[in-house]
């Protein structure tokens, strides 16, 4: 089998809550998606997606996704994409780091790999574990009640997660709002809810402190991702009275192993884009198992097809490690594709279907804004 044609989309994918606000005043009104389409001289063919946060999230940006394709794409027709290992070598070859460029090519990979087996993704990511994998929300920053209330319409929905953003700057109010947030998110906390504090890398230790100490005690949740470096986040560290898990920080498995060798977290979350694909998010996975860590399974956002790459790893991650992993489509107005997956008592199982078990659509993908062969 071997690669013979490779296309490339664009969308945008508005965001379903009007303005998104991340720490540090960070704002986004609407996602720029790329999506890759991998055929083969077979005829089975498959899809990936790569939809950045914005380009002052992580060094990341949608147009470079698009650009960064002109380098990779040379390097991998012809190749047979069933060897996931040995084409993520190949993009490595040709283009150094940009993992956001290199992630939807290997979704796109696996998917053929699934179908070329007729097996579910998760099946060979090692292999499914039955039953619902628990889903979190994302909770953009707001007014302490606005954000309760959106907690709330969630849960309703049947989330049984909920990753609250946090990291206001002085102007907005500083800990004291988000301390404000923190306890409104929390005052309706249903048995068996999980909730993550996330600051986005946008706070310092004295403001994550200052956060802390306003805070009463006995609330139960995780602070995720507060600082920007790693001097700031070990210093933090050593003074933290809650668990801390890590996002930004942690992009390739030389991070995941210094995390580990520092002690600098408790738990780690693997997006999918952000750690390059499904090759190095599982790669990943298992550093993490052998370190102790707890782990969610997430994206930056996304569609459908985002999604269904964030169930399949999370299908297949023990339950012991996995706390949850993100539903993209509630946070977006465009559907890109049918994804079986329903949210069901706080959770979605991956469909018994070859590769990633997605139809995209093909009118709402449009015409490719670029073909190679």
């Amino acid at each position: 089998m071997k690669i013979v044609r490779i296309e490339a989309y664009q969308v945008d994918l508005p965001y379903s809550g009007g303005t998104y606000r991340l720490s540090g005043g960070r704002t986004y009104q609407s996602f720029d998606a790329t999506f890759v389409r991998v055929v083969t001289d077979c005829g089975l063919d498959g899809w990936g997606e790569s939809t950045p946060f914005g380009n002052n999230y992580i060094a990341a940006h949608a147009r470079g996704v698009r650009a960064g394709l002109e380098d990779l794409v040379p390097a991998l027709l012809g190749a047979d994409p069933r060897l996931c290992d040995r084409i993520n070598d190949q993009m490595d070859f040709a283009l150094l780091g940009h993992h956001h460029t290199k992630a939807p090519l290997d979704i796109a990979c696996w998917d053929i790999f699934g179908k070329s087996t007729g097996l579910p993704v998760c099946d060979l990511l090692g292999g499914r574990i039955a039953g619902p994998v628990p889903v979190i929300s994302s909770i953009g920053s707001d007014t302490p009640e606005a954000m309760r209330a959106s907690v709330a319409r969630h849960r309703a929905l049947g989330f049984m997660g909920h990753s609250i953003k946090v990291g206001a700057t002085e102007a907005e109010g500083g800990p004291m709002i988000d301390a404000e947030r923190i306890r409104a998110c929390l005052a309706d906390r249903q048995a068996g809810e999980w909730f993550l504090a996330d600051a986005n890398n946008g706070m310092s230790p004295e403001q994550a402190l200052r956060l802390l100490a306003l805070l009463p005690d006995g609330l139960d949740f995780v602070l995720e991702a507060p600082c920007p470096s790693w001097r700031e986040t070990l210093s933090l560290r050593q003074r933290c009275s809650v668990p801390l898990l890590l996002d930004e920080l942690i992009q390739t498995e030389e991070d995941l192993v210094h995390a580990i060798q520092t002690d600098a977290c408790d738990g780690v979350g693997l997006k999918i884009t952000k750690q390059g694909g499904l090759t190095r998010t599982r790669r990943q996975r298992e550093i993490a198992r052998a370190g102790g860590l707890v782990t969610s399974v997430q994206d930056t956002t996304g569609s459908e097809i985002a999604f269904a790459a964030i169930l399949h790893m999370a299908q297949s991650t023990p339950r012991h490690m996995l706390r949850h992993a993100l539903d993209p489509r509630a946070m977006v107005t465009c559907s890109t594709a049918t994804f079986e997956a329903p949210l069901v008592n706080g959770g979605a199982e991956a469909p018994n279907l070859p590769g990633l078990g997605i139809t995209p659509d093909l009118e709402v993908m449009g015409d490719p804004v670029a073909v190679w062969q």
